[in-house]
């Protein structure tokens, strides 16, 4: 791809540029307030050389857009003298966070602007062998199996991220800034001979200038394994800043321009969502004023058959298979022992033995940096908290996090829906307990209309992906579904809403879901079936017994805890 850049063509003149420029800089702005009206995203970034001048190229761009719809995220370079430390000592990960954490974060809203100057290819590229930029690039052209199994990953986790940009309704436009080696030489000694820009750059880089070629082999190998059709590159010529300018300028009109005319009004929008929750059998205003404490055996008959209809419908969109490895021996809820029991003295013991070893195996697992990642999901009353509270227990109180999944904010449906679970991790060696997840989108978006079928159904992929990243980065990652029987959920609802104490723990929209088991026990099995993986499978937790489902978490984190650092 960069040989296709022709560097012995003319300076644009200043009469030339200006008029041209100027045209295509109202455009944009226009552009840019009508995506923002939309919804729209665009994600920016720009990488290249060494001294190609990327951040006099958004400077420029910055200088015309509107601030209030923007955002400019600069990417540090790896810290390798910490990965290389966390490695020679054999901890657990070689990063406080995953290595694209930071870069969700940085995400603006659909109808935001962000800019990234360099970004995931610089830190995903540096990771591979905890070395600099284009030193790395160098290496790539030995082709090592230990630099092949690293760039798969990298590439894998980079598609993932712009993909699913991509498919939250985010353009995502990538630019590549090419000099010649005679430039960046000269460039790059000019900066340095300079007081006031000499800090601009490191003796690293100085050092790597005869690497140029080697560099530009691994360049232009990473550009066309990463030239995505959702994504593709567009390398531009930055010996002529004006050039380079218009050509960015020239990208993004046509880009919004083309989004745009794709975007459907918003009255579309809003009368597709309508029809799609009806068909996921969302209830009507008027069906939700009763449930099952108040409805006649017919109506009671009636409302089973509605949600098994529904229930049938909403796993007719569920993918019929996974990309990613499912385990074999995958859970179901067919034939759950919810009779399983633990008599109150064994607990006892069981509860102060288990929780004992938990606390030694957390100090052991932060002086090794290794993040620890729990997350419940169940039905309702199944005793989530209970168990979550037991875990904490055995804790150091500034080891862990407790994240709960409550509706949404505003913030947050403007972002793709694991945007606030990428905000919501443990740093490496604490403890991330997480009350409901990430799996709320194939859960209750699913059987409550809050998302599309085409949103939940590429969820399972998403999921995947990001769990992916959050085990390859080294967290031992434990998914608990807490399951009780039908009757034991009924006797635990009345018990609520006969304690005054805990009556705040039930509420009509918990009777609700009650009427919609068929919806909820086919979006789990759906759930199993897509993402109990090798590397995060699910598991059951028999919770007719609140005793017998903590002592068996307590056990199974303790051995995760204790395979990881000890065995290894």
């Amino acid at each position: 791809m960069l040989d296709k850049i022709d560097f012995d063509v003319a300076n644009i003149t200043k009469e030339e540029y200006k008029g041209v420029h100027d045209d295509l800089v109202d455009r944009l702005v226009v552009l840019q307030q009508r995506a923002h009206a939309a919804g729209i995203g665009l994600v920016v970034l720009f990488e290249g050389w060494n001294g190609a001048g990327k951040g006099g190229r958004i400077s420029d761009l910055l200088y015309h857009l509107d601030a209030r719809a923007t955002s400019v995220h600069v990417t540090t370079d790896y810290d390798t003298k910490f990965a290389r430390l966390s490695h020679k000592k054999d901890y657990g990960v070689s990063e406080f966070f995953p290595p694209m954490q930071q870069f969700w974060e940085a995400l603006g809203s659909r109808g935001t602007m962000t800019i990234f100057d360099r970004g995931w290819y610089l830190t995903a590229i540096q990771r591979m062998l905890y070395g600099d930029y284009d030193e790395t690039l160098k290496q790539l052209e030995h082709k090592t199996h230990k630099i092949r199994r690293r760039g798969e990953e990298t590439i894998d986790s980079i598609e993932s991220f712009e993909h699913q940009l991509a498919d939250d309704g985010y353009i995502v436009v990538k630019f590549f800034l090419h000099i010649s080696k005679k430039t960046q030489v000269k460039r790059l000694k000019n900066l340095a001979a300079s007081p006031n820009t000499s800090w601009r750059v490191t003796k690293k880089e100085l050092k790597h200038i005869d690497d140029y070629d080697a560099a530009a082999c691994g360049y232009d190998r990473l550009l066309k394994a990463t030239n995505f059709s959702f994504a593709p590159w567009v390398v531009l010529n930055a010996e002529d800043k004006r050039r380079a300018n218009l050509g960015i300028v020239r990208t993004l009109v046509s880009a919004l321009d083309d989004a745009l005319n794709k975007a459907p009004n918003q009255e579309d929008q809003a009368a597709k969502l309508k029809a799609q929750q009806n068909s996921a059998g969302q209830q009507d205003e008027g069906d939700q004023v009763s449930d099952e404490r108040s409805r006649t055996p017919e109506q009671q008959k009636a409302s089973r058959l509605k949600n098994e209809a529904a229930a049938e419908l909403q796993s007719s969109y569920a993918p019929k298979h996974s990309k990613f490895d499912i385990r074999p021996d995958r859970p179901t809820l067919q034939g759950v022992d919810c009779h399983l029991r633990l008599e109150p003295d064994v607990y006892k013991k069981a509860l102060k033995a288990e929780q004992k070893k938990l606390y030694g195996l957390e100090l052991e697992m932060f002086l090794k940096r290794i993040p620890l990642m729990i997350m419940y999901e169940g039905g309702d009353a199944a005793g989530k908290g209970g168990n979550i509270k037991r875990v904490a227990q055995a804790l150091d109180a500034r080891s862990y996090t407790i994240f709960p999944s409550p509706a949404p904010t505003k913030p947050e449906l403007m972002h793709p829906h694991l945007w606030r679970y990428w905000t919501r991790l443990p740093k490496a060696g604490h403890v991330g307990i997480y009350d409901r997840s990430w799996y709320g989108r194939v859960l209750v978006e699913r059987v409550e209309g809050f998302a599309s079928p085409t949103e939940w159904s590429r969820a399972y992929d998403e999921i995947n992906e990001f769990e992916r990243d959050l085990t390859d980065w080294g967290a031992i990652l434990l998914k608990f579904w807490v399951e009780i029987d039908r009757d034991e959920q009924l006797r635990r609802f009345n018990a609520r809403a006969n304690d005054p104490s805990k009556q705040w723990k039930i509420t009509d929209e918990d009777w609700r879901n009650r009427d919609k088991y068929p919806q909820y026990r086919n979006a789990v099995e759906d759930m199993f079936r897509l993402t109990s993986t090798e590397n995060a499978p699910w598991i059951i937790l028999e919770s007719n017994d609140k005793r017998y489902a903590r002592i068996k978490a307590l056990r199974i984190i303790n051995n995760a805890l204790e395979h990881r650092l000890h065995d290894n």
